[in-house]
């Protein structure tokens, strides 16, 4: 009964989708799957509908109506986020690990390395008075020690870093 229904309303489908589908700036054939599936769904929750075609005329009105709303909401991106070399997902998701790696290795730091680095590192940009102070230290001192813990931050992340790169 499925396969009749279908053979008999695609002659009718593909016109009336040729018919609207340019009024919308889409293509037939898209129009078509969309009702398609419309139909494919009804099958399943309703059974065939009583009226075929008047059915099928109404699901590509409505279709149209669906894909003209959406039109005219959507807007074009200024470049396609995959072309973006700075902001494109691939370059967020390698930033965002690199950034998860560092912040890694600087818990790993012995000492208090790791508590001065990490407030280096704080996004509330602090100054150094304020870091010196929420550290207990002197802030003529802070540029020496910082200078001795990213020196064994160098040497804690070389060997990662090495390893990730081809050799031969």
């Amino acid at each position: 009964m499925t396969h009749d229904l279908l053979t008999e309303l695609r002659p009718l489908l593909t016109a009336e989708a040729s018919a609207e589908a340019h009024a919308t700036g889409t293509e037939p054939a898209d129009l078509e799957q969309a009702v398609w599936l419309r139909l494919l769904e009804h099958l399943a929750a309703d059974g065939p509908p009583l009226d075929p075609e008047g059915w099928l005329r109404r699901a590509v009105r409505a279709e149209v109506r669906r894909t003209r709303r959406t039109t005219r909401r959507e807007r074009p991106y200024e470049k396609e986020p995959v072309d973006d070399r700075d902001h494109g997902p691939e370059q967020i998701a390698l930033t965002s690990a690199r950034h998860r790696a560092l912040r890694e290795a600087v818990r790993r730091l012995p000492g208090r390395c790791s508590r001065l680095l990490q407030a280096f590192l704080s996004p509330e940009d602090l100054t150094y008075r304020e870091i010196a102070g929420e550290l207990g230290i002197s802030q003529g001192s802070l540029g020496p020690e910082r200078s001795r813990c990213l020196g064994c931050l160098r040497r804690l992340l070389t060997p990662e870093v090495a390893a990730r790169e081809v050799r031969g």
